[in-house]
């Protein structure tokens, strides 16, 4: 069993005047979508169902939202009555745990494979501490030069480095380390190193997945410009990206070992094709593996479902019929 732990207690003074009234984590990236709903649910989808959200600041308005179970999630709150670092945070959190924990900093937006990070975690036995990592993308645009002749400019690309993408596996058997004395409060600069020096710690790297930490109010325009057309899902996230009365074009990311439901459109066809990934589509029984660059179509009221072996990003193009789905079985209790 793991439990999954949220740092959700920070004042987010970048973000006023929105936090002047709301803590950050519940800051909205759409329209009655909060960060920490997106983070809470995205534990569910791993396997998580019990969390504890380490708060502080205006700490009742999220207690508020939540309460003690939330959409099924098991919710417990440990309130720090001023701020004492992350590594306090922890140790603390960690004196009332006898499981493994998945821990987030609580405000990141992303959409890591939780589920596949902690399965490759859990079997890494040599493993005491697992970071997500992701490539990062510059702020600013590179110039390539040689002997100071410029050769090419490159607009905030993404770079060869990886960073912490705020999202750790920690199993039981580290916790004792967070219980030594350091002088510094945070565990980027204390126990992580400490780890790292022993090769107790790994990456759980995926690119080409969204990633946002919210520390500004740009960043926040970056998010909300992401979701201006977008609905999470359990297993990833949909895009409308055309509609008009003629027809229809989706964006779909289906995460690593997730499936979409069995269902059936009694109007819409649509023709799926893979940008990236592999996985198959099941139609009325019969499994089709499709891998990047494939077609395949699937006409109306054919019962079908899409599972993904690997990350898959699809484009679908459709006749114009956006809520014409009816679902017959839903492995995630929808």
């Amino acid at each position: 069993m793991v439990v999954g732990i949220i740092l959700a207690g920070g004042y987010g003074k970048r973000l006023k005047p929105i936090t002047d009234y709301v803590p950050k984590p519940l800051v909205e990236i759409k329209e009655g979508y909060t960060i920490l709903d997106k983070q809470i649910l995205d534990l569910k989808y791993a396997g998580v169902d019990e969390v504890y959200l380490l708060v502080g600041y205006l700490w009742e308005k999220i207690k508020e939202r939540y309460g003690d179970m939330w959409n099924g999630v098991k919710v417990n709150y440990l309130v720090e009555d001023e701020p004492r670092g992350t590594l306090w945070a922890l140790r603390n959190a960690f004196s009332k745990l006898e499981e493994d924990a998945v821990v987030r900093n609580g405000d990141v937006v992303a959409d890591f494979n939780i589920r596949e990070m902690l399965e490759r975690a859990r079997k890494n036995e040599n493993a005491l501490l697992t970071i997500a990592g992701t490539r990062m993308r510059s702020p600013y645009g590179i110039i390539d030069f040689k002997d100071d002749l410029i050769l090419s400019f490159r607009e905030k690309p993404v770079l060869d480095y990886y960073i912490n993408a705020g999202i750790y596996y920690i199993k039981k058997e580290t916790y004792e380390y967070f219980n030594r004395e350091f002088t510094d409060k945070a565990v980027e600069r204390t126990v992580f190193p400490l780890l790292a020096e022993m090769r107790k710690a790994y990456i759980f790297r995926e690119d080409n997945v969204f990633w946002q930490s919210v520390d500004s109010l740009k960043d926040l325009e970056r998010v909300r410009e992401e979701y201006k057309n977008r609905e999470d899902k359990p297993w990833g996230y949909e895009k409308m990206i055309i509609l008009t009365d003629k027809y229809m074009v989706k964006e779909l990311y289906i995460k690593k070992g997730y499936e979409t439901s069995m269902h059936y459109h009694p109007r819409k066809d649509e023709t799926m094709h893979i940008m990236y990934g592999q996985g198959y589509i099941e139609v009325e029984g019969e499994k089709n593996v499709v891998r990047k660059n494939d077609v395949f179509r699937i006409p109306p009221n054919k019962k079908h479902r899409i599972v993904a072996v690997e990350n898959m990003l699809l484009y679908e193009y459709s006749t114009p019929h956006p809520d014409d789905t009816v679902r017959l079985k839903d492995p995630y209790g929808r």
